[in-house]
């Protein structure tokens, strides 16, 4: 990886693929090396920029929603296991859901224009929702599993 020597500011296309990998990653680190750009460049844009800073919680918010879909979709269809044949790790997904929420709620209510306490409640039912269908996975793998013994 190529990482620039320190500048100002960061051009509108580091910029563009920071925040691309941002949406689709939620990683910081990882978004910086994918636009060979110093974490610490990116840090110091979010502070500088409001605009930036903007675009920086809208792709987190939207990174977040991926991992929120990712999560129900593996549910929904008892996706349990990873590329890889490991077991999915719906534990720190829902961890990360719930670390994630206020940031999450704070983008989504600045592009609704509604309070933040109002996103972060319609977070924790959706979050508590999928706490509830991984309970009942479990319970129903349990059953199963208890019938075969």
């Amino acid at each position: 990886m190529t990482v620039r020597s320190k500048r100002p500011s960061l051009t509108s296309q580091e910029r563009s693929k920071f925040l691309d990998s941002l949406a689709q990653s939620s990683n910081v680190t990882k978004s910086a090396e994918d636009a060979e750009i110093r974490v610490s460049d990116a840090y110091k844009a979010r502070r500088k920029d409001p605009e930036f800073a903007r675009q920086w919680l809208a792709a987190l918010s939207e990174g977040y929603v991926h991992l929120e879909m990712e999560v129900l979709r593996r549910l929904r269809e008892g996706d349990l296991q990873t590329e890889g044949s490991d077991k999915y790790d719906f534990a720190n997904a829902i961890r990360l859901l719930s670390a994630h929420r206020d940031n999450a709620a704070r983008a989504q209510a600045e592009e609704r224009n509604v309070s933040a306490a109002e996103v972060r409640a319609s977070i924790g039912r959706k979050v508590d929702a999928i706490r509830e269908q991984l309970r009942s996975e479990r319970q129903r793998a349990d059953i199963s599993e208890s019938k075969i013994t």
